[in-house]
Order: C-alpha cells, then sequence, then structure tokens
C-alpha cells in the first residue's frame, strides 16, 4: 500500500486534499482486496473533520471493524472530536482535541484543526451577535477570557470592561447596483441636461 501521497499532503500541509485524497487511495486499496492494517485511519478520520464534513466523518467511523475502533487510540480521540462537533459541545472539541497526546503524524494536523475551527467559530459568533459577553466567546473559543478578549479585539471587537461585553464588528457587505437599461437612459439624460 502506498501512502506516499498522504506523507507528502501532511508534510506540506495540505490539509484540505486529504480527505478526498484518502477517500481514493482506500477504494483503490479496497478494489484490490489488499489489507489496510497500515491505512492511516485517524488522518482520514481528521481530514473530514478538518473540512466540516460531519457526515462523511460519522460514515466513514461506522464503516470501521470495532477490532480497528479498539486498536488504535489515536483513532477513537479523533472520534470524540467528532462526536463533539456533532453534538455542538463547542468546549468539548477542545477539550477532547488538546486532552490527548497526539502522535508526529497528527500534532501539527490537530493544531491545523483548531485554527480553522476557531476561525469558523468567530465567524458564526460575529454572523449571530451584536453583543456578547467575554464569557460565552471563551467557552465558544475554547481560551480563557483574556485570550478570548485579546482575539476578538484584535479581530475589530470593541470591549465594554465594566459590563464585560464584547461589541461585534459586522464585516461590510459590499452590494453591487444591478444598471438597467432605463436607469443608464436616465443618467445620461440628466447629464445632457446639465450640460445643456
Amino acid at each position: 500500500m502506498d501512502l506516499t501521497a498522504v506523507q507528502a499532503a501532511l508534510s506540506d500541509k495540505s490539509y484540505s486534499a486529504l480527505a478526498p485524497l484518502c477517500d481514493d487511495l482506500l477504494l483503490q486499496v479496497a478494489s484490490k482486496g489488499a489489507a489496510t492494517d497500515e491505512w492511516p485511519y485517524a488522518v482520514h478520520l481528521l481530514a473530514h473533520l478538518y473540512l466540516n464534513d460531519l457526515n462523511s466523518a460519522r460514515f466513514f467511523w461506522k464503516s470501521l471493524p470495532q477490532e480497528v475502533k479498539d486498536a488504535r487510540p489515536e483513532l477513537a480521540a479523533v472520534w470524540r472530536i467528532g462526536q463533539c462537533l456533532w453534538n455542538r459541545d463547542y468546549a468539548g472539541v477542545y477539550t477532547a482535541a488538546q486532552g490527548f497526546e497526539w502522535g508526529p503524524d497528527l500534532s501539527d494536523f490537530i493544531t491545523a484543526f483548531l485554527e480553522s475551527y476557531r476561525k469558523r467559530i468567530f465567524q458564526l459568533l460575529t454572523s449571530a451577535y451584536s453583543t456578547i459577553i467575554v464569557a460565552d466567546v471563551a467557552h465558544f473559543m475554547g481560551m480563557s477570557e483574556e485570550d478570548a478578549t485579546n482575539y476578538a479585539v484584535q479581530n475589530g471587537w470593541s470591549l465594554d470592561a465594566a459590563t464585560k461585553m464584547l461589541t461585534v464588528k459586522k464585516p461590510k457587505v459590499q452590494t453591487n447596483q444591478k444598471l438597467d437599461a432605463s436607469k443608464l437612459q436616465r443618467l445620461t439624460e440628466c447629464v445632457f441636461h446639465l450640460e445643456h
């Protein structure tokens, strides 16, 4: 079984490419009837979580034999992260990810996953709230209140220290005006009248 493409994607930190790559390689291996004892199951599962593809992650987990699940603690630890994601246990995602001693193949990938997840949660908070208490931001972001406040302020939010409330800075929405023929005609007539 040739896993050089998976190892290359890991070393290049091309994490977004890993899920489809692993899916294709596993199908090739399975179609040849080859043994999958050396398959990087934890990497494969985390690749789906990294893409926020919870359905594929669940399907992959359910397709694994119980012996594989029992024999690989790192795989079970990645699945705990998946369970927290599925149950929307925001703080649990960070606890599960930081509460395991990851091997060299996964430690950088876990760090990248947490950074990506934190950015996604921050975008959700930005779109869902206009103000939010610091404690809630810390909970959702898996940080201390001080770190969460610093992260939010660095991203343009403002802090009311007296109430410990953060005011969300909404991203500017750019709207494109569509010009139709009648608007263009009126503009032309207006310019024509101004010139004469």
